[in-house]
């Protein structure tokens, strides 16, 4: 490309190339190798992506620029703004092209072909080319021309490749033991979410392991420093998350960790490729628990080769729940001694009771009388909150009807010839008794009305 612009008149107020790529940090990376392999040439570049501020890159681009190496959302930015022209464009070059054609970029992409002359050069780069990458790539391309340096989707022979079989919650134990055991000094660890990166570091940090993390929540000059401290060797573990797996070069990286494999397979080949560049050799480690089998069946798929998976010592699958199960010899001295196994049945202790040290007899006693109280407040309790249920009420109109059939059944026997007494009182004093008899019945409670006294 830079061959092509040298020996074009450059006017350096239209861009003549665009190189889009899918993160910031490898819009930097692209734009430093432009700036390094154009040292001795004519062409000027500029690099536009998010996270910075916006009126510095209007300035450069202002300047003149002849290669912009931009990410796409802040690339339509500036043609929003009218910062930049994109008309005099001859060559398109897409970074990792299988990443910006998936759903997360193309819309962007088709965006920008509208803005860029139908008569140009396209070039696509990228280590792994899924089948329907290829074809959507064809609809934008004219009789293309593929070239492979590699076989598609395979690491080189320079990576070896391990997995550790290790319980999901001992991951991190593992992976501080590699790092100490077999002093690593630059590590770059690849984690699926962001919220696992950061609790990660910290976690790494807490065990005297220089740490840091870089994922699209940091602000970008966060991002940059740790990257750069990582390339320094500042601190001994980078942990990211897809971000970093795409172009970065780091050089001589002697170690890759998948902490969480990728669900995506071809996204595994980018990872472990971030170690083993420019000739020199690499390890990628990846810790597999029992969920993650079927993502690695996946990858080996996709490779067309098994990764040897090799347990380390100590941490195998269900070695932490072995250590904590009693060993038989501990068995077996706690029958023997079942005062020292308080979980024994019948020998379990519980706490000290207030009426321990009592006799037998007035334990029950005392317990059988705190039964009743307690019972008895209950009673009183409900009696006094409760109101009358429909059974209750049915049951006094019921007493209030039985109790008048009885009085008048009693007048009625007063009043009978055949069972009167042998020896009558006079009348006046029946008269009072009835009189009497009268006062009580009207005494009697009605919850339904006045119950005559004759109403049967």
């Amino acid at each position: 490309m830079l061959q092509i612009l040298e020996q074009k008149s450059l006017d350096h107020e239209h861009p003549k190339a665009l190189v889009l790529v899918p993160t910031r940090e490898l819009a930097a990376q692209v734009e430093e190798s432009v700036r390094t392999y154009g040292r001795h040439l004519e062409p000027r570049t500029a690099v536009i992506f998010g996270g910075v501020g916006f009126t510095p890159q209007v300035d450069e681009i202002r300047r003149g620029v002849d290669v912009v190496v931009a990410t796409p959302g802040r690339l339509l930015d500036h043609v929003g703004e009218r910062t930049i022209d994109l008309s005099r464009v001859e060559i398109l070059v897409l970074d990792e092209a299988d990443r910006m054609l998936d759903m997360g970029f193309i819309h962007d992409i088709r965006k920008v072909l509208k803005l860029l002359p139908a008569k140009r050069q396209n070039l696509l780069f990228s280590a792994t080319f899924p089948d329907e990458i290829r074809e959507l790539a064809r609809t934008f391309m004219h009789d293309p021309v593929t070239v492979e340096v590699a076989p598609r989707n395979q690491p080189i022979d320079l990576i070896a490749q391990v997995a550790h079989p290790v319980d999901r919650d001992r991951k991190r134990q593992l992976l501080a033991h590699l790092v100490k055991e077999g002093n690593w000094q630059q590590v770059l660890v690849f984690c699926r979410t962001k919220h696992g990166a950061n609790r990660l570091a910290e976690q790494l940090e807490r065990d005297g392991i220089e740490t840091a993390a870089i994922h699209g929540n940091k602000s970008q000059p966060q991002r940059m420093k740790a990257l750069a401290r990582f390339k320094d060797r500042e601190i001994q573990v980078l942990v990211a998350t897809d971000i970093a797996a795409r172009g970065l070069d780091i050089e001589s990286l002697p170690h890759v960790v998948n902490y969480d494999l990728p669900h995506v397979p071809e996204d595994y080949v980018h990872r472990i490729g971030r170690t083993g560049r420019a000739g020199e050799s690499g390890e990628a480690v990846s810790l597999v628990c029992g969920e993650d089998r079927g993502l690695l069946r996946d990858i080996e798929r996709l490779i067309g080769r098994k990764i040897e998976q090799r347990p380390v010592p100590g941490f195998e699958p269900g070695s932490a729940y072995e250590r904590a199960q009693p060993q038989p010899q501990q068995q077996q001295q706690q029958r023997r001694n079942p005062q020292q196994n308080p979980q024994r049945r019948g020998d379990r202790r519980r706490p000290q009771s207030p009426m321990r040290g009592q006799p037998q007899q007035q334990q029950q006693r005392q317990s059988q009388g705190q039964r009743r109280d307690h019972g008895r407040r209950q009673e009183q309790q409900r009696s006094a909150f409760a109101l009358p249920s429909e059974k209750n009420l049915e049951q006094v109109r019921r007493e209030q009807l039985e109790y008048a059939r009885q009085q008048a059944a009693a007048e009625r026997h007063e009043e009978s010839p055949a069972e009167a007494q042998p020896e009558r009182q006079p009348q006046p004093q029946r008269q009072e008794q009835r009189n009497d008899q009268h006062k009580k019945d009207r005494q009697v409670p009605a919850l339904f009305g006045v119950v005559g006294r004759k109403s049967g």
